[in-house]
């Protein structure tokens, strides 16, 4: 046997070679979670103990974006490497159809062809089905994740104030009684008699948990006013208090199936903090604040519970982790929680300003809207520290490939470009410029910002390295620089090649 021993180390060797060449990637992605959100980026009144110390052991970005300032457009952009304007992509209702066509390329097939066994877990809000005929929630509920990549799901197939209210596993709805079939629609299908539940408008005392203060008062569904209408289905309704505990059940089930052998590449996509801000019990009053600190302590908490479940299980020290967010800060968002106290110049959360030092929130082009938490850890090939680069989730699916060696046509995450040695700490820029969406486009070209104007107004125009906060608009003083900002972000929206090949040519 001692013979064998030169050889199996060379084995072994070769293995952890190919290890660090394929290691693990983990995007935790939280919902609605602003820049200032975390202890590591300043937060005071929640405490986010799991968060700061990934932080402290990785790489923290103080200009990391996701690409819009909402979350479909957000999600379909780091899943896809494309900006979701070029393809109407929009906050969906509950009944649309998948906004990322199977024939798209994605991150996660990416990875596929990379050696990759894929996963995601949690909120979903890219649509499902095909859009031609409805959604067979009864039957085989797709096309949906499993049609663009990912071998394996567990879904909040749309967002958590809406419905259906259910979890749907790969293709099928979970748990669901046929004798109690699920619809999805404002029109009562023709012959039910399943479950119906009270309707928000007409029944306002049906909203036990709180009140609606706009637009969620549809289908009320344990206690809380949903946006869109569900029949049936009881059998199938989650419970909203446990619904990060279900997630992170979900995960450690599949972590529990990985071996050395295959790596993954897991997208867990939480619901917190998006309304309804519905926390376990047992963190109600942690933070210092409402509903929304509380909903922030159990997003580092589920946090916590993958970077154990990773420890656990041996996957930590090949296991890239990612930590980012859909979209910057809200405070009152259709649910009267408590949240929003009124300051004297900005909304904020008794004091917690979600958005830190920045400008604006969710729905918002300025930098509060898509300047977003970014931290990303893997042991041993990352320094921990802190980065001025400037990152867009939206070259993710670029970078990863650069990295593992997988070339993307030119037709393929258009708008995504290589950063891979700004996310390992290797480049102190990242992107030179980069586009910023939410009811309008912005550009970014180092610390200056134009925002696009209409129709006769003529924009604004940004120095970030003296003004942090966009209170000094400089469209005027700085006439031709916005001008030429202006050519800039024009040619990049409107060129249907992408971003990669327009900036490639200049």
């Amino acid at each position: 046997m001692r013979y064998l021993t030169p050889l199996l180390i060379g084995l072994s060797s070769v293995a952890a070679a190919m290890g660090t060449e394929h290691p693990n990637v983990v995007v935790i992605y939280g919902d609605d979670v602003g820049y200032g959100d975390l202890g590591a980026y300043g937060a005071e009144l929640i405490p986010t103990p799991h968060l700061d110390r990934l932080a402290s052991q990785g790489l923290r970005f103080t200009d990391g974006h996701c690409s819009a300032a909402t979350c479909t457009p957000s999600r379909f952009s780091l899943l896809t490497g494309i900006h979701g304007f070029r393809h109407g992509v929009r906050v969906l209702p509950p009944n649309a159809p998948m906004k990322i066509q199977p024939d798209m390329y994605t991150l996660p097939q990416m990875f596929k062809e990379a050696g990759y066994e894929t996963a995601v877990i949690g909120k979903w809000h890219l649509g499902l089905g095909d859009g031609k005929t409805p959604v067979d929630w009864n039957g085989d509920v797709k096309p949906g994740p499993l049609e663009v990549g990912f071998d394996y799901s567990f879904l909040l197939p749309s967002t958590n104030d809406r419905v259906p209210c259910v979890y749907v596993e790969n293709h099928r709805v979970l748990n669901l009684d046929p004798a109690d079939p699920l619809f999805v629609g404002k029109k009562k299908p023709e012959g039910f008699a399943g479950t119906v539940y009270p309707d928000g408008r007409t029944h306002p005392e049906a909203m036990t948990y709180y009140a609606s203060s706009h637009g969620h008062n549809n289908s009320v569904i344990n206690g809380i006013g949903r946006i869109g209408v569900q029949w049936g289905g009881k059998s199938a309704l989650w419970n909203d208090e446990t619904m990060a505990d279900e997630f992170v059940s979900q995960t450690k089930k599949f972590l529990a199936r990985q071996s050395a052998e295959q790596p993954f590449f897991l997208f867990f996509s939480s619901q917190d903090i998006h309304v309804p801000r519905v926390p376990h019990p047992r963190f109600h009053g942690i933070s210092k604040l409402s509903y929304r600190g509380d909903a922030m302590v159990q997003l580092d908490f589920a946090a916590g519970a993958i970077l154990k479940a990773l420890d656990r299980y041996g996957l930590a020290e090949n296991t890239i982790v990612i930590f980012s967010s859909d979209n910057g800060p809200v405070y009152d968002d259709g649910y009267e929680d408590g949240t929003t106290v009124q300051t004297s110049t900005k909304e904020s959360d008794r004091g917690h300003d979600g958005s830190g030092p920045y400008r604006g929130g969710k729905y918002q082009i300025y930098e509060g809207g898509t300047r977003v938490p970014l931290i990303i850890r893997w042991p041993g090939h990352i320094e921990a520290g802190v980065s001025a680069a400037a990152i867009n989730q939206i070259d993710f699916l670029a970078s990863f490939a650069a990295f593992l060696g997988v070339d993307l046509a030119a037709d393929q995450g258009i708008d995504s470009r290589n950063v891979w040695p700004a996310l390992m700490g290797e480049d102190p820029v990242g992107t030179p410029i980069l586009i910023e969406e939410a009811r309008g486009v912005a550009l970014r070209q180092g610390n200056w910002k134009y925002i696009a104007g209409r129709g006769k107004n003529p924009g604004e125009l940004y120095d970030l390295s003296k003004d942090i906060g966009e209170q000094e608009n400089l469209i005027s003083s700085e006439g031709e620089r916005a001008l030429k900002m202006k050519a800039l972000l024009d040619s990049l929206v409107n060129d249907d090649k992408g971003v990669r090949q327009a900036l490639a040519s200049k």
